[in-house]
């Protein structure tokens, strides 16, 4: 017996009509759109169809769905103007944490987004904030459920909890992560600075470029936030590919409100940059970003690696925590000779001034080193016979190594508290120039004329000559610093050696000013007249104040950036001036401490409703960033989210929670607003919608492939049946040919051309045999292609 096909007239029948569905290329199979089961006619045709009705399976399910479309309909009646949709075939059934049927449909609202949530849904939001924030598997929560009743058993919540490792991850990624986009871009509405860095991701081995946004935050507290906005994930990283991957990442937001671009000092910025600017000029009528140059933080570690080079330093740092590092023999060799449990810090070979606490502990160190080195030379202990052994070993014989880590920690530590106040997010450029400015004197002040550096201005600071010999001081009078002082009386070395040691160090500090030079912030107007909103400068000098407003409102006027025009620059002039006059006499100005106190905050409070031009002005300048200290902490997050195998929107989904919980201070602090709930409500919709849209993606995909392979054989035969239409045309002439000489010839040559005709003609028949066969495939697959 054959089988069953489907027939159209069960569509018709009011007992298959609600749930029946045919199955595209299969005439031997029905699907059931409720239980989303595939079904097997096989031999039994309409009695398979029965059979499935009856199931206890079925019922439940179809009395599932008519209570969900009763209450949908109570709860959203149709627009009269729209027909009745049927929900859209699902995928099969989700994890088995989750219950009921739930359409796929975005227009359908989740019961728990329609009713509101329970106190139970509001616990796994947390439970699953927590899993994010602190960096734990999706799989951890396997069976989670029954742990919290046994832990909590007179715990209602605990009783209904169910959090399984897909339910985590659906809700992180399509309830919770897509609320805080949403938000994040709805609240983003007005003027706003772009900040990016890449960095290689391990876990999808391409490069992850993060895209922050730094703009105004009008809610509770109105101040400047750093948001993470996405990453997009790259191979080549020239400045082409990084525009193109930036517009992707800000295709959500308005591109005209773009003031300025925060980003590192790298060739390719820059470039990036100049692209960036000639697209938003043809975009914009001409307009052009605010350009402030690129992070001072990262051009100062970079000097200061200069500054050191020629000492070798960090190969000494590095051979020392080398030895050591993961060589349980030598470590308790170390401990028995030296009596000491203390050991070398890991040195940090991309943020040199992070190495402060390496090179103390160093120095700490560096007598039970010795002590170590000397009993390997006596024998009483192994020599480990390694290039770190060596280079300590040489470093030892120097009698100025101790002055010389000395001098890098004592230029370190001038570097230390101004890296400490710009890790922050708080708008803090205005203080950006005089700091900068301070830190370069402090470093000249140690080998340069005190004439030199009186009265000299932020711009003259940027052209200073370190080279140039009539500025310096003489070697002995150089400050190298109290440790390293100490250090060269007790190395005992000759004058001479003394002398050129010093003299290094001078050229170490002059290199060290040169690097941070070339690309300094301070060779832009625009940070150098950003101090015009620095309280105490409002205080002591409104007229310099006055005029650097001036100065700015002239280069956004000249950027294209200012709304109004001319008019609008003057009244933000006049405004300010008068702030300056009359808020601005106020002594809490002048007793105003940065990075005490917000200046963002400080600013709106006086400025924005007396003078709202100026402050909205105000506004943009204050958006304007420092550096990329919010970046840089992202690729620390980045690194402890990413896990083997971890999809691109699995890793953004985490780190979008991590900056959301991150604002907020903790999990707990966290507002679990109505918004929100209703959003992970819907996850479980928009889950099977995207499986649905993965199946149909990959079917398409599977069905490509297929055609692309059917057509490669299509063509594969039509090449093989010209090459054999081409041999039996071949043998056909070569068979006459011999006919017609045979004719000529006699006796046995001429049978022997004879057989060799007929031995071709046979061949020219076996090949048209195989030729009708080939066409005959080639209609098939003809067929074949024009059915996919």
């Amino acid at each position: 017996m054959g089988k069953c096909v489907f027939n159209e007239t069960w569509l018709d029948n009011r007992e298959f009509c609600s749930w029946l569905q045919d199955v595209p290329n299969n005439k031997h199979e029905a699907r059931c759109k409720v239980c989303k089961k595939t079904l097997q006619l096989g031999t039994l045709g309409v009695k398979a169809l029965k059979s499935h009705a009856k199931a206890d399976k079925h019922r439940l399910a179809m009395k599932s769905l008519q209570q969900n479309r009763a209450i949908s309909q109570f709860c959203s009646p149709p627009h009269p103007s729209r027909p009745n949709v049927t929900p859209s075939s699902m995928p099969g059934p989700g994890p088995s944490d989750l219950q009921g049927n739930v359409s796929a449909s975005p227009s359908r609202p989740d019961l728990r987004a329609t009713f509101g949530s329970t106190e139970t849904s509001k616990s796994e939001v947390l439970w699953i904030l927590h899993t994010v924030t602190k960096h734990m598997s999706y799989n951890s929560n396997d069976n989670i459920s029954d742990l919290f009743q046994a832990m909590f058993p007179d715990s209602n919540i605990a009783k209904t909890f169910t959090c399984g490792p897909n339910k985590a991850a659906y809700i992180a990624r399509f309830g919770i992560a897509d609320y805080i986009k949403r938000d994040l871009i709805k609240n983003i509405s007005g003027q706003y600075v772009l900040m990016f860095d890449e960095s290689f991701n391990a876990s999808t081995k391409s490069k992850q470029l993060d895209v922050h946004v730094r703009f105004w935050s009008n809610g509770e507290e109105v101040q400047v936030r750093s948001r993470y906005l996405g990453s997009q994930f790259m191979g080549h990283g020239t400045a082409q590919d990084l525009l193109k991957h930036i517009e992707e990442a800000l295709h959500q937001l308005d591109r005209s409100r773009l003031v300025s671009v925060s980003m590192d000092g790298p060739n390719v910025n820059f470039k990036l940059l100049d692209l960036l600017q000639q697209d938003h000029a043809e975009k914009y009528g001409g307009a052009q970003l605010v350009s402030v140059g690129s992070c001072g933080l990262h051009t100062l570690h970079n000097a200061f690696k200069l500054g050191f080079s020629m000492w070798n330093v960090d190969k000494i740092l590095k051979a020392m925590h080398t030895l050591f590092h993961n060589v349980p023999a030598r470590r308790e060799d170390y401990e028995k000779v030296t009596k000491s449990t203390l050991f070398p810090k890991p040195f940090c070979g991309h943020r040199w001034l992070e190495n402060l606490p390496v090179a103390e502990r160093a120095l700490e160190v560096w007598p039970s080193l010795i002590l170590y080195v000397d009993a390997v030379h006596k024998k009483e202990l192994p020599n480990p016979k390694t290039t770190s052994f060596d280079i300590i070993e040489a470093a030892i014989k120097d009698p100025l190594t101790t002055a010389k880590m000395h001098f890098f920690t004592t230029v370190a530590r001038t570097f230390h508290p101004f890296l400490k106040k710009y890790q922050t997010d708080e708008p803090v450029m205005p203080f950006l120039g005089k700091d900068l400015s301070e830190l370069i004197k402090s470093l000249l002040r140690r080998c340069m004329k005190r004439e030199v550096l009186q009265d000299i201005t932020p711009l003259q600071l940027t052209k200073l000559d370190t080279s140039d010999k009539t500025f310096l001081l003489l070697p002995q009078k150089i400050d190298i610093g109290l440790g390293a002082e100490a250090a060269v009386k007790d190395s005992k070395s000759s004058e001479l050696r003394v002398l050129e040691f010093r003299a290094d160090c001078t050229q170490g500090l002059s290199n060290i000013v040169r690097k941070a030079q070339e690309k300094s912030p301070l060779k832009f107007a625009t940070v150098r007249q950003m101090e015009c909103l620095d309280p105490c400068l409002m205080f002591r000098d409104p007229d310099r104040c006055k005029s650097q407003m001036k100065a700015l409102v002239q280069t956004f006027l000249k950027n294209k950036q200012l709304t109004g025009g001319v008019p609008a620059g003057d009244a933000i002039v006049q405004q300010f001036e008068s702030f300056l006059s009359v808020e601005a006499r106020n002594e809490e100005f002048l007793a105003f401490q940065p990075f005490e106190r917000r200046l963002d905050t400080f600013l709106h409070e006086r400025l924005s409703r007396p003078y709202p031009a100026a402050w909205e002005f105000c506004q943009k300048l204050l958006l304007l960033s420092h550096g990329q200290a919010t970046v840089e902490r992202g690729f620390s997050i980045n690194k402890e989210v990413e896990t083997e195998n971890m999809q691109e929107d699995t890793i953004v989904a985490q780190r979008l929670i991590c900056d959301f919980v991150s604002m907020h201070g903790d999990v707990t602090q966290v507002p679990l607003t109505k918004e929100l709930m209703a959003s992970v409500g819907a996850a479980r919709s928009k889950y099977r919608l995207f499986l649905d849209q993965e199946r149909i993606r990959k079917e398409k995909e599977s069905q490509s492939q297929k055609r692309k392979l059917a057509e490669q054989c299509l063509v594969d035969l039509k090449k093989r049946k010209t090459s054999l239409e081409d041999v039996s045309a071949c043998l056909a002439r070569e068979a006459d040919v011999l006919a017609e000489e045979a004719e000529s010839k006699a006796g046995s040559k001429m049978a022997q051309l004879l057989s060799k005709s007929n031995a071709l003609r046979r061949a020219h028949k076996e090949k048209l045999a195989e030729l009708k066969a080939l066409e005959t495939e080639i209609d098939a697959k003809g067929n074949e292609l024009r059915h996919m």
